[in-house]
């Protein structure tokens, strides 16, 4: 979903130098060229095994709206661009096709994620708003399911919005939904996307107060359906807790009750282990305990290792942010123009890119369970592929005889339209949880995870050498 600032001028959304080269194009005479543009990313995230694809339904929204209004036109006229492509410009609407996998859908370093078709000056404006959206958003997504993972019955809230990047905040609330978080804070983004919001106070309330139980009164009378009293702001076990059972006591015998106490500095341990006990002691089994301050996936596990009585956290900074990545490798690269096979060549064979209009499968094992993903050229028949081969050690290859696969492509763009209905954020969860439990535990733990098998077909592999081959021997010619 894009803020009202970038709304009626996203064809801006890009880096100068596209609008540079599409120019190029457009005064070279290449405008119509028909081109494949591949999307995917090189390295897992937070040395994980895997990472969880997101922002593909904002990319769509916004990439139906990527148009060039008059205001548009004036600022890039004051930059310099020729008037017959500014002309060009006013017309322009993305009229390409686009394959994705779906949102949420567990994926690996270099398959295609999303494939784009157009022509050559629409397919590359594009690029920009594609990489940001969808890096920034699988980042977080990708973050939120290892809280989920370690959290398991546990619940956890996103509550990074004040840490976040700018407008980049919202977009990152959905994806922490995606992930697995079951509210967030940030209330505009549960506006747009239709999210759950939650939240409980912050020190300025009881500070505000004279004394911590008056403030705890005043705020269960007016909160008394969703009252989660934060008890660390002066002595969470002194006064903290004691004053949050005074009040407890107090709602019940007026028929309502307190949902829960939140601990936000402190060993996290003991003071959850210290507060059950006078919760309970107390009668008040039912209120829970929430944590917050500086958590993510390792701390959780620690105090779940700790049996820790906390029943929820809320996850600011190091989920909003990706901490400590910041950042998915994500590109965008040519892969087939006017018909012909195209690559980016380089010494290193891990950042040479796969040419031709290709297609991804992933094969499951006899138990269901995923074995690997194939990268195949489009015309190639899934079934009839027997081995993958390693990309960068060509002779390590994989048998898939006998293997069951399953198209991960789906066309999601196509003439000026969104093809696929959204799913929501929810949902995207609920598809990511039931693809995660076919995943081997092996490629899912945060230490040192087994590689997921991720090969090409042979002819894609043997298309690949002679390309490469063919583009060493022209640059030989040209020394």
């Amino acid at each position: 979903m894009m803020t009202n600032s970038s709304s009626g001028t996203l064809g801006l959304y890009t880096d100068y130098y596209e609008l540079t080269m599409a120019q190029g194009y457009f005064l070279a005479g290449k405008k119509d060229e028909a081109t494949v543009f591949d999307y995917f990313y090189r390295t897992n995230a937070f040395e994980g095994g895997f990472m969880v694809f997101a922002g593909l339904s904002d990319f769509l929204i916004a990439l139906a709206d990527f148009r060039y209004p008059k205001e548009s036109i004036e600022y890039l006229d004051k930059l310099g661009f020729h008037s017959g492509f500014l002309e060009y410009l006013k017309e322009f609407r993305f009229n390409g096709t686009i394959f994705s996998v779906k949102e949420g859908e567990i994926v690996f370093p270099n398959e295609p994620i999303l494939r784009v078709e157009g022509n050559i000056i629409e397919a590359q404006l594009i690029e920009t708003l594609l990489l940001n959206l969808l890096n920034f958003q699988t980042l977080v997504a990708t973050k939120a399911f290892r809280v989920k993972m370690v959290c398991g019955d546990k619940t956890f809230a996103d509550f990074g919005f004040r840490r976040a990047h700018g407008a980049g905040g919202i977009q990152a609330s959905k994806a922490a939904i995606i992930g697995g978080a079951s509210s967030t804070s940030n209330v505009l983004a549960g506006f747009l996307y239709n999210i759950p919001v939650s939240g409980t106070m912050a020190h300025s309330w009881v500070q505000s107060f004279d004394d911590e139980l008056s403030a705890f009164r005043e705020y269960a009378k007016n909160n008394p359906l969703q009252t989660v009293l934060l008890v660390d702001t002066y002595d969470t076990l002194l006064s903290g807790i004691p004053n949050a059972i005074t009040v407890a006591k107090e709602m019940e015998a007026s028929g309502n009750a307190i949902g829960g106490v939140r601990l936000d500095s402190g060993d996290l341990a003991v003071f959850s282990k210290e507060a059950r006990k006078m919760l309970d002691a107390a009668g008040l089994q039912y209120i829970k305990i929430f944590a917050s301050n500086q958590l993510n996936e390792y701390v959780i596990k620690i105090l779940n290792q700790q049996n820790a009585p906390i029943d929820g956290y809320g996850i600011g900074t190091e989920l909003i942010t990706g901490k400590p990545d910041a950042a998915l490798d994500g590109v965008y690269k040519l892969a087939l123009c006017n018909d012909i096979p195209r690559m980016k060549i380089s010494e290193n064979l891990e950042k040479m890119t796969f040419p031709g209009r290709k297609l991804l499968y992933r094969y499951f094992n006899a138990d269901g369970k995923f074995f690997g993903d194939a990268i195949l050229l489009e015309h190639e028949d899934p079934d009839k592929c027997e081995r993958i081969f390693n990309p960068v050690h060509p002779e390590k290859w994989t048998s898939l005889f006998g293997l069951k696969p399953e198209l991960l492509h789906h066309k999601v763009f196509e003439n000026k339209t969104i093809t696929q209905p959204f799913s929501t954020p929810g949902d995207c969860h609920k598809y990511l949880v039931s693809r995660a439990e076919l995943l081997l535990p092996e490629h899912k733990r945060f230490t040192m995870p087994n590689v997921y098998n991720v090969g090409i077909s042979n002819e894609l592999l043997q298309l690949r050498d002679r390309l490469r081959k063919k583009i060493d021997s022209k640059s030989k010619e040209n020394q």
